[in-house]
């Protein structure tokens, strides 16, 4: 998720320099909850590469009707109607063709091999939890992650 994310800071900052803080809506599912060391580690690396501001906030367990995302999955799922979706390139083509709130969604298929399983030491995550504020009371819910010269 780092990695795209990246990539789509890359080709829209310079669109927006004024913005000095990005914040992300997500929910807190296993691949990106605040405890996964491994994508805590790259998002810190993120903000201290690209000098922004992350704030990370959570949406709790069962509330996915507030969550976007979700909507979006919803209208691609009513797109392909039922159709067989028997290999990469025909999702990629349903995808591509749906709209949502008017525009078509960008596309793209990442073919990064990951490996699994890969996790910080608790030392190590001692290094990125430094960088990160977790506010009182919200704990894993929402996170700060400040740039050194965005701080």
């Amino acid at each position: 998720m780092v990695d795209i994310l990246q990539e789509w800071w890359q080709t829209v900052r310079h669109r927006m320099p004024q913005v000095r803080t990005l914040v992300i809506n997500q929910d807190n599912g296993p691949e990106n909850n605040s405890s996964r060391t491994q994508f805590m580690k790259r998002l810190v690396e993120f903000a201290l590469t690209n000098h922004i501001e992350v704030q990370l906030a959570y949406y709790p367990p069962y509330h996915s009707k507030y969550n976007s995302i979700e909507r979006v999955w919803a209208t691609l799922e009513h797109h392909w109607n039922g159709s067989l979706l028997e290999d990469v390139e025909t999702a990629v083509q349903f995808a591509k063709t749906m709209t949502w709130k008017g525009q078509h969604p960008l596309v793209k298929v990442d073919t990064n091999i990951y490996q699994t399983g890969v996790k910080l030491t608790k030392v190590a995550m001692l290094v990125v939890e430094s960088q990160m504020e977790r506010f009182a009371g919200l704990g894993k819910w929402f996170i700060k992650i400040a740039s050194p010269t965005n701080a």
